[in-house]
């Protein structure tokens, strides 16, 4: 596994150490030009600098937003093939959740068991603060294939796009790719019937109210924000 920013290693490194497995230089073999075509189309600038993606556990979506201009454009949004667990956080391990939270990409892993994979940084500060302490699990990915147990999967099919344009964002720059993941498309009427369904669970509606104003910050301004944890593990947002 190639780990994100690790220390003395340069973007252009990066992108050649990941060229050196047969996994990731076939994507790029096979993938590269349709992904130059999907960038024109969209009117982007490729490679991308900058990524964000945003996934939404009910609908079983992921979405891939490129920032053009300071801000973000949406480019695709590929169908999470697999889902495991209910809606809610992760907050021990072994409960086949998926996260639910703030994120970034902390490894990509070229010779992953389920192709390629991209690893969420899973637990952050939010989750070791209202998590099980000492058992928090891990390992949660964005990988191939089509099973899971509280990762991501998108079948080989789209990690490989996915994979060769995120490897090339991050050669681009030292950005971060943030992965935001949500229960659902948190806009007033998502939200609306996620309070009528959990309405025996008022603990986890405030911590999905406390996601939405991540989730309005983003759909308002089209920017990410700064995101902090106060001391019993609220996020806090803020402009940059």
């Amino acid at each position: 596994m190639i780990t994100e920013g690790s220390s003395g290693t340069s973007s252009s490194s990066f992108k050649q150490k990941q060229m050196s497995y047969s996994r990731v230089k076939e994507a790029f073999e096979t993938n590269e030009e349709s992904i130059k075509e999907l960038f024109r189309k969209s009117g982007l600038s490729y490679p991308p600098k900058k990524i964000f993606l945003r996934a939404f556990k009910k609908e079983q979506l992921l979405e891939l937003w490129v920032e053009d201009k300071l801000e973000f454009k949406l480019l695709k949004t590929y169908k999470i093939c697999a889902n495991s667990g209910v809606l809610g956080p992760k907050r021990m391990e072994g409960d086949l959740q998926v996260p639910e939270g703030f994120y970034f990409i902390d490894v990509f892993n070229p010779q992953s068991k389920f192709h390629l994979s991209m690893r969420v940084n899973y637990p952050n500060e939010s989750d070791r603060i209202l998590g099980v302490k000492g058992h928090l699990g891990g390992d949660i990915y964005i990988h191939g294939d089509c099973v899971t147990i509280g990762c991501i999967p998108l079948t080989d099919r789209w990690i490989k796009e996915l994979y060769v344009i995120s490897v090339e964002a991050k050669a681009s720059s030292k950005n971060p790719i943030y992965v935001h993941i949500f229960p659902a498309k948190l806009n007033s009427e998502g939200l609306k019937v996620l309070e009528k369904d959990y309405s025996d669970n008022p603990k986890l509606i405030t911590f999905w109210k406390n996601l939405k104003v991540g989730y309005d910050y983003f759909e308002n301004h089209r920017r990410l924000p700064a995101i902090s944890v106060d001391k019993g593990g609220g996020y806090l947002f803020s402009d940059h």
